[in-house]
């Protein structure tokens, strides 16, 4: 189904690898500790360059074949965020959904804590999966073709690390599990939405008072999957939500989302844009704010202004340039907020790294988006 985009008035005349102080662990992944190692993206891209590679250099062809399997299980890691285990015992023709693209992985052991869950994956890693099961060497083993010594795949792990100048410890199926996590965190996938995708119980999900379903989250996952692969986007600020209200004047009306992170983000879009996107109470729907929108405010209490969206964050990052400092913040649920500033502004401001602020912005600056 085509994109359908609503523009607040405001937003149609002008045209327009690390966190917080949280813990992370295999149990529980939440926010990333400063202290915390993990491989960054751009460590993750080179990591996987190798494997391609190496799988690649075989000359025989029953050694290619096994290469490809370790190459299969450390995609399946690294972009769906699995357990070693969990893609050890996939059967590729029983838990693939290939015109859905997804990949369903069966309930782990109670310790984990964790269940049965079916995760999105983009079309190049479904053709990747596709060509195994297609291969004459590999195919011979029908849908069990990732049934290997998990011994044996964490040493081609470590292998291929090392191969890469990085830490044995680094590349091992857990860390690319947690690297991912951190990605997709840093990417501004809801952490409740990465807590689903990676199999642990999401408490937060009913914070809002608005309840997600499974199928919800499975939304959210599959709009973030796909904007990752397009990468088109200019928005920087991305929330995932339902609405919780509508509240509808003459022209235009106020529509109020509980995201799934539990804040509330509120739009002013017309009456048109309202029925032409056949926007209603529970409708899941994502919001965009361009960073040139945001607003931080270092401040000891709450504002008095007149922005209906304000969150209390910390500076993780500023970026100055000679026009524009950027300025990063993340909000309680480990969402991360953009906000562009000229350089004049910034001296004014007085904010740097670490501290805490005030980010706002209006209700005419939010774009609503609906698949």
């Amino acid at each position: 189904m085509p994109r359908r985009i609503a523009r607040s008035p405001a937003s149609t005349a002008r045209g327009g690898a690390r966190a917080g102080s949280g813990p992370l662990n295999p149990a529980r992944i939440s926010v990333v500790p400063g202290g915390t190692r993990h491989l960054d993206p751009t460590q993750l891209a080179k990591l996987e360059r190798e494997f391609r590679s190496w799988s690649e250099a075989a000359s025989r062809p029953d050694i290619r074949a096994s290469r490809r399997r370790i190459l299969l299980i450390f995609l399946l890691i690294r972009y769906t965020g699995a357990r070693l285990n969990e893609v050890l015992a996939l059967d590729l023709r029983k838990h693939i959904d290939v015109p859905e693209r997804v990949v369903s992985y069966g309930s782990a052991s109670s310790a984990d804590n964790c269940r049965g869950r079916k995760v999105q994956i983009s079309a190049e890693l479904m053709s990747e999966i596709q060509a195994a099961v297609d291969d004459p060497v590999c195919g011979a083993e029908g849908g069990s073709v990732l049934r290997v010594d998990p011994g044996h795949v964490r040493r081609k792990f470590y292998e291929r690390s090392v191969a890469c100048g990085f830490a044995q410890d680094l590349g091992s199926p857990n860390a690319i599990r947690r690297a991912r996590a951190v990605e997709l965190m840093q990417s501004n996938m809801p952490l409740p939405a990465v807590q689903r995708l990676l199999g642990h119980s999401t408490p937060n999900l009913t914070a809002s008072l608005v309840e997600f379903s499974d199928e919800d989250i499975h939304q959210v996952t599959r709009h973030f999957m796909e904007r990752e692969s397009r990468r088109k986007t200019s928005a920087r600020n991305t929330f995932f939500g339902k609405i919780r209200a509508i509240r509808k004047g003459d022209i235009q009306s106020q529509v109020e989302l509980a995201t799934v992170g539990g804040d509330a983000v509120t739009t002013i879009i017309t009456n048109n844009s309202l029925e032409r996107l056949g926007l209603k109470r529970g409708s899941l729907v994502v919001a965009e704010v361009k960073a040139p929108w945001v607003t931080v405010l270092k401040a000891q209490t709450r504002p008095l202004c007149s922005a209906e969206n304000l969150f209390l964050g910390t500076v993780t990052q500023v970026r100055r340039g000679k026009l524009t400092t950027e300025f990063i913040v993340r909000i309680q649920d480990g969402t991360e907020l953009c906000s562009l500033v000229t350089e004049e502004s910034r001296r004014k401001l007085n904010v740097e790294k670490n501290d805490r602020v005030w980010v706002l912005f209006n209700s005419f600056a939010v774009i609503l988006h609906v698949d």
